[in-house]
């Protein structure tokens, strides 16, 4: 047994998962989040922009894999079982469907399931270990990996209705009043923008639309901000600007550690819906949930305001930036003054 194993309990599995999702989410997803929207907008230019676009995109695809192998790395798995438990969580993200006699990439899957396919195949190849000997090569992609995929794509079906219930619960809300429901909204997608469900998979779902979707931009935004602003001093540069850039995810090992970051960040987010419905920010199911990243929520913001483009980017720039940073600086500032939390509740969790 080696000393991992010795010393591996259910608080620091949980961490190695979650730190191997954090890094997975920062490594998929930022090359789009980046990139994807200046690629889709010069492609009217040039068809080799086209081109790009696709290779961000097509990164995005493997976010699952990435996952997994990340996960994978935490416990110190050698190469082989490093890549079963890669394809493992990639079958039970349900990335991929089979329709009409073809595979489909239909998107990232859904994170809550790969992370539990991902551990279930790490706990089966850290209980087999060594008792293959020569048919370990041939037999693990077989067990760690079939079975856990396996487990896996029978358990997203359930593992899915977590994300509906979401649905229905933030759907409840576009019946209130306007500055009710922008206000829970912001809260509500600032709080699963750094949780391993998606904001984006919700928004579609229920077709989120109009003050309510932007409501859910402004939210993520806040969380950003929020998270931003405590990372400065206490994380590298290159954390910080993944944050802005739309990794929030990263800080999932914060929100399980730490919950009381909770606080501030819906705090910031609360203030940010109540300027959306002032302003009367909208957007699209297809623009909810993404924030600052690729500025798909402000530049579909825009679209739906009327009147002077100069004074439209000032209430965008005032909802999405001015606001959120002063209440965040405010909020932070107060809550590390009277020791609610210290500044290492935003410390990247990079591997324990």
């Amino acid at each position: 047994m080696t000393e991992l194993q010795q010393k591996l309990t259910g608080k620091s599995f949980l961490f190695k998962v979650l730190n191997g999702v954090a890094l997975g989410i920062v490594v998929g997803l930022i090359p789009n989040a980046i990139l994807g929207e200046l690629f889709k907008y010069l492609t009217q230019f040039h068809p080799f922009f086209g081109i790009l676009l696709n290779v961000v995109v097509g990164i995005q695809f493997t976010v699952p894999v990435i996952v997994g192998v990340l996960i994978a790395m935490q416990f110190k798995l050698n190469p082989l079982q490093t890549v079963i438990v890669g394809t493992a969580a990639f079958v039970g993200s349900g990335a991929a469907v089979f329709q009409e006699k073809a595979w489909v990439l239909v998107g990232i899957g859904d994170l809550i399931n790969t992370m539990l396919t991902a551990s279930i195949s790490v706990l089966i190849i850290l209980w087999i270990k060594d008792r293959l000997g020569s048919l370990n090569i041939i037999l693990l992609p077989i067990i760690a990996g079939g079975l856990a995929g396996l487990v896996g794509l029978l358990s997203l079906p359930y593992v899915k209705l977590i994300t509906s219930s979401l649905g229905q619960l933030v759907n409840s809300f576009t019946n209130l009043q306007p500055i009710v429901m922008c206000v829970l909204i912001a809260i509500v997608f600032s709080i699963l923008i750094i949780s391993p469900i998606s904001t984006v998979a919700i928004a579609m779902a229920i077709g989120i639309s109009g003050m309510a979707s932007g409501a859910a931009n402004l939210g993520v935004a806040a969380a950003a901000t929020m998270l931003a602003i405590g990372s400065i001093k206490v994380n590298k540069s290159g954390v910080t600007i993944a944050i802005l850039m739309g990794a929030m995810k990263m800080m999932m090992p914060n929100l399980i550690k730490y919950p009381i970051i909770i606080l501030p960040i819906a705090v910031t987010a609360a203030m940010s819906g109540l300027a959306g419905a002032i302003f009367n920010i909208q957007g699209t199911p297809a623009s909810a949930g993404f924030g600052y990243s690729g500025l798909v929520g402000p530049i579909n913001a825009l679209k739906f305001m009327d009147g002077n483009i100069l004074i439209n980017l000032g209430i965008l720039g005032l909802s999405y930036i001015v606001i959120p940073v002063i209440t965040g600086l405010a909020v932070n500032a107060l809550c590390l003054k009277f020791k609610v939390y210290g500044p290492e509740v935003f410390k990247f969790q990079s591997g324990e």
